[in-house]
């Protein structure tokens, strides 16, 4: 999904959730999950879109309506120091597009 896409299904309140991925390196992915499937935001070349933080975010979308946003960020250091049993859960923290004051 392109930027042009997702703000037409963000016009039209069809976005359910946007997940931005934490990944190593230091940027970030943008999943975007609609009634029928989850879709990864892609840049002019159709790659993956390389975003830097979330305020990169905010400013790619500032002119949309609102909707439902969460970080995620694998919880590595479970498994560096070893965890007795049971999966390693993602660490999900919401958050807004809006500026805050």
């Amino acid at each position: 999904m392109n930027l042009h896409t997702l703000i037409e299904h963000a016009a039209n309140s069809e976005i359910r959730e946007l997940e931005l991925l934490s990944l190593e390196g230091g940027f970030y992915l943008a999943r975007i999950r609609l009634d029928h499937g989850q879709f990864t935001l892609l840049d002019n070349a159709a790659k993956p879109m390389h975003l830097r933080s979330i305020s990169h975010l905010r400013e790619l979308l500032q002119s949309v309506p609102a909707f439902p946003c969460v970080m995620v960020q694998q919880c590595v250091h479970d498994e560096m120091c070893g965890r007795d049993t049971g999966p390693v859960e993602e660490l999900r923290i919401p958050f807004s597009l809006t500026t805050p004051l």
